[in-house]
């Protein structure tokens, strides 16, 4: 008898064997059932070599309960005392799978199915499954039948007589019998309807790629024929018959549960279309509608139940079409961005737990695979299997994969599966989701062979093999394009020329000779930068082929590298800080703006990054004048000077458009920006700040230059336009007007004559030829416009506007804002037009009908011949000019009385017209979204084709740069077109009514 307070032998011996409740296993082992052998060791030995003892015991238990008589109980016992294989096998299955036990306990004679195997039934086939099932008659008896050939799978399984492929492929050949049998079935059922026509399933996804799960969906795809003689129409109807009672058969539950659901969706027109359909109708969907998924899905189609003659037909006739996919357009972008769909529906609890779906996860692999298979199987028939690990394997004696990339892909399919094989085993519950209880992780474990510390390991290798394909799923697509150019190491096959060009043109690289030329003079040689650019280049490829111009963004990459590839932190820079290499990618794929801008200093290049050096957050005003004015401050020479300032101008051109491009386009690290409001906002007031800078230190400059450090008469440049409005696009002039005042003692005509200096040798300098691009200077907006002097004094403007000024010129006001020089003056400027653009009697009559009448003819006159009026972002339809006039009328006729009225910002104003009423706030919605938009599309121009546009470009890449900036996919070019007119003519509509009628 055991002391008070000191546990048995028993007791110790069940923890070292791995039994968690030892005190429950004793209670177990002392009852009548294993009473005769509860000290047996062999006993205790093989329960602690299952996944799970305590459930091991448990199940045998039961199993011993449940024999019908003594006899039966001791014959069991007596097998699992002295046949090694049983009880390994028994034992093992019961460690690993409450569902078999509870099989196994509701059907005690199963057990002698995993007494013996013959040779033939170490690795059964389709047709010893079909010799198991062949006495079901009824759908019961299949479920019990289809248990009874589980569990010698499952048994196989658990003790390693079978590895993960074997297993899958044997978990697919017994859903092949029992398709087979079901069909058989409901044939029997409704022999009239069987009569009238032929009927082939087939078997896609997993089952049709012969690896299939424990617990799966099987897909399948129905094809009919009429038989001889029959009507097409009826044979149809009398197919679909036979095929709904199949899919019942196996789906619906009864007393012993059900098999698995049979999916049909894959079919033509998914859960919308007929559920079976002839031949000829397949191929016409297939040649006419199908999706590109439709032909990836495809590539997993094999023949498994019904007429094998027209199951071999079908797969016949869709194979060509399915070789043909990758020559479809944005045939990989599609490819990813379902990839992408899939991560994106993930609920967020449940992404760092799903096996299949979640990022590293097995979809990943099979894309990857199935990709490539689509990619050169055309050319290559050895890449045409359906079973994910054979296709690689194939891909690797192609030299389409590199060797060891696939071994690693391999180990981690195959841990990744058997997680999931083993998780699914348990309660043969379709599921993809790694368990969170502790108990559960440790019998994962402990059923993959890692006994130590089975949960701590579980974790790690589990994250190690997520990591490996998460770092390689895409790599794979690339890493043999360098490979095929660098040829450093040998003994490999590697991926030929004209595979090479094959993979380029799929990833949407329009000239593959010229993308291969750079890849080899990056990647070539066996210095240090050739081996961080073919560590680099994989990763960067596959973000310039999920751009609209791959070509542009790889032949930038090539001159950036050039021009600083001996520069000791450039490469470390793309290495090391996660941001820097996806944006540089993205920066120089967008369009030509950014890359132009970084060409000229390719050293701004540390502005990607995320470190001190880095940020794309443009800087404000006051930071910019501060450094443009020290830069003055430090050059001998205006010319000098200027040059100082255009380069820091040039600088923060790149920051603004590569922030813009980074916000529009999305990383991984940072999501696309919700507001596109906010984007248009962050460009005008950083281009408009950053030309305010430039004026003010050129105006220093120039003053310096020519007259020490005051000019004889002050000096304001007044903002006008975008400009004063801080709209500023990338390619937009800067209108100003120019005042000064002569200073005490000074007379008009030398004030007169420094002031005009002034402004010609400023513009002169802003648009000397050199690397930086010029700044404009516009001053037509000024009082007589060109036949008008550039420079007047404060008492020239007040005795014009008092006296000539037109109801235009005081719509052009409301945009003036002083933007450099002498501020005094500039408030005095503002003062004096303040009462002239809000006149605090409103705007009579007159003056509506000469701004209504001025626009209209604005819009006849100025439309440029031939280009599509709807799509003008100025002048078109819910265009800038619509919704700038709409709210420039509101401030004329209501800024006196509104405070909020009184601002140069178009969505600003707007705002505040809609916050006093003067809008019904759907209709400030309407505005605001088309003068975005418009506004967008007019950014998205100027990156694009590196000068500025008011229409979508006609090149069709450059359309596709425009919509992918916009947020359109590939191919959806055609919706970007309709959105927009589409939000023009609304916008049109509210103008009618406020501008014209209002």
């Amino acid at each position: 008898m055991t002391a008070p307070g000191r546990r048995s032998s028993t007791f110790t011996r069940l923890l070292r064997h791995g039994f968690t409740d030892p005190s429950a296993a004793e209670r177990l082992l002392d009852g009548a059932e294993l009473s005769g052998v509860r000290d047996d060791p062999v006993l205790l030995e093989a329960l602690g070599a299952t996944a799970d003892p305590d459930l091991a015991l448990h199940g045998l238990v039961r199993l011993l309960e449940a024999q019908p008589d003594p006899t039966a109980r001791r014959e069991l016992l007596d097998t699992v005392i002295a046949a090694k294989p049983l009880r390994d096998r028994l034992l093992g299955v019961l460690g690993a799978s409450a569902a078999l036990a509870d099989h196994l306990a509701r059907h005690p004679g199963d057990w002698h199915a995993l007494v013996m195997y013959e040779p033939r039934d170490l690795h059964p086939g389709v047709e010893e499954f079909e010799r198991g099932l062949a006495e079901a008659t009824d759908p019961v008896l299949l479920r019990v039948a289809y248990r009874r050939c589980l569990l010698s799978i499952a048994a196989r399984d658990v003790c390693g007589t079978t590895d993960l492929a074997e297993t899958a492929a044997e978990l697919a050949d017994l859903a092949t019998a029992t398709l087979r049998a079901a069909l058989a079935i409901a044939r029997t059922a409704a022999p009239g309807d069987a009569a009238l026509c032929r009927l082939a399933v087939i078997a896609m996804g997993k089952c049709g790629g012969h690896e299939l799960n424990y617990v799966s969906d099987v897909d399948v795809i129905f094809v009919g024929e009429a038989a001889d003689g029959a009507d097409e129409g009826k044979a149809l109807r009398s197919a679909t018959k036979l095929a709904s009672h199949l899919m019942r058969i196996c789906s619906e539950t009864t007393v012993e549960g059900s098999i698995w659901p049979v999916d049909a969706n894959l079919r033509p027109e998914g859960r919308n279309g007929p559920l079976v359909r002839t031949l000829a109708s397949h191929l016409a969907y297939y040649q006419r509608w199908a999706k590109t998924w439709e032909f990836q899905a495809l590539l997993k189609a094999r023949p498994v139940a019904g007429d094998p003659e027209l199951g071999a037909e079908y797969v016949a006739a869709v194979e060509p079409l399915v070789w043909k996919a990758a020559e479809r357009e944005n045939f990989v972008a599609d490819v990813q961005k379902m990839r992408r769909r899939v991560v994106e529906n993930i609920p967020v609890t449940e992404v760092d737990r799903e096996l299949k779906l979640g990022p590293g996860g097995l979809r990943d692999v099979e894309f990857a695979v199935q990709l490539l298979q689509l990619v050169h199987g055309r050319a290559d028939a050895s890449l045409r299997s359906g079973t994910t690990l054979d296709a690689l394997q194939a891909l690797v004696a192609g030299g389409y994969v590199g060797r060891a990339d696939a071994v690693q892909l391999d180990d981690a399919y195959r841990f990744l599966r058997s997680m999931e094989h083993r998780i699914q085993l348990f309660r043969l519950r379709r599921t993809h989701l790694v368990p969170v209880e502790a108990a559960d992780l440790r019998r994962l474990g402990r059923s993959l062979g890692l006994r130590a510390d089975p949960v701590a390991e579980l974790t790690r290798e589990w994250k190690r093999h997520t990591g490996v394909v998460r770092r390689l799923h895409e790599k794979i697509f690339y890493r043999p394009l360098l490979d095929a150019v660098a040829q450093l190491a040998s003994g490999e096959t590697r991926l030929s020329p004209e595979a090479a060009r094959e993979r380029l043109v799929a990833l949407g690289y329009a000239d593959p000779a010229a993308a291969l030329r750079h890849l080899e003079a990056l990647a070539s040689g066996v210095s240090r930068k050739a081996a961080i650019q073919r560590t680099l280049l994989p990763v960067l490829l596959g973000w310039f082929a999920d751009s609209a111009d791959p070509d542009a963004g790889l032949l930038n990459f090539r001159k950036v590298s050039d021009a600083l590839g001996r520069t000791p932190w450039y490469l470390r820079l793309l290495r090391d800080e996660g941001a820097a290499a996806e944006n540089l990618a993205r920066v120089l794929s967008a369009g030509r703006l950014a890359p132009d801008l970084l060409m000229r200093a390719p050293e701004a290049v540390a502005l990607l990054g995320d470190g001190d050096a880095g940020g794309l957050t443009p800087r404000g005003r006051p930071h910019l004048e501060q450094e443009i004015l020290a830069a003055v401050g430090r050059a001998p020479g205006a010319a000098q000077a200027v040059t100082a300032a255009r380069g820091v101008r040039r600088r923060e051109l790149f920051r603004t458009a590569a922030a813009d491009i980074v916000g529009s386009y999305g990383t991984e690290a940072q999501p696309v920006e919700a507001d596109q409001g906010a984007l248009v906002d962050r460009v005008g007031a950083a281009v408009s700040d950053l030309t305010a800078a430039t004026l003010a230190g050129t105006l220093r400059a120039v003053v310096r230059d020519g007259w020490g450090e005051s000019l004889p008469t002050r000096f304001a440049v007044i903002g006008m336009g975008r400009f004063g409005g801080h709209e500023l696009g990338y390619g937009s002039d800067a209108d100003v007007l120019f005042v000064h005042e002569p200073r005490d003692g000074v007379s008009e005509r030398e004030a007169s004559e420094a002031a005009n200096k002034v402004v010609s040798e400023m513009r002169r300098l802003l648009q000397i030829s050199s690397s930086d691009p010029p700044l404009l200077i516009d001053a037509g907006l000024r009082p007589e416009g060109k036949s008008g002097p550039l420079v007047r004094t404060l008492n020239s403007y007040e005795a014009y506007y008092r006296r000539w000024s037109l109801v235009w010129e005081a719509q052009a006001l409301l945009r003036a804002e002083p933007v450099a020089g002498d501020e005094e003056l500039g408030r005095r400027f503002v003062e004096l037009v303040d009462p002239l653009r809000y006149p605090a009697a409103g705007l009579g009559d007159d003056a509506v009908r000469d701004i209504r009448r001025l626009k209209a003819r604005m819009e006849s006159e100025r439309m440029p011949r031939g280009a599509d009026p709807k799509l003008h972002t100025k002048l078109g339809p819910g265009g800038l000019s619509d919704v700038e006039w709409t709210v420039q009328l509101l401030q004329m006729r209501h800024g006196a009385e509104v405070a909020g009225l009184r601002t140069t910002r178009t969505r600003a104003a707007l705002a505040a017209a809609g916050a006093a009423g003067l809008i019904p706030p759907e209709e400030v919605a309407t505005l605001d979204e088309a003068w975005v938009l418009a506004t967008r599309v007019r950014n998205a121009v100027m990156l694009v084709r590196g000068r500025a546009g008011d229409t979508f470009p006609s090149e069709a890449r450059e359309l596709g740069a425009v919509g992918r900036y916009l947020g359109y996919g590939p191919g959806h070019v055609g919706d970007m077109l309709d959105d927009y007119r589409r939000t023009g003519r609304r916008a049109r509509s509210v103008v009618d009514e406020l501008f014209y009628a209002g």
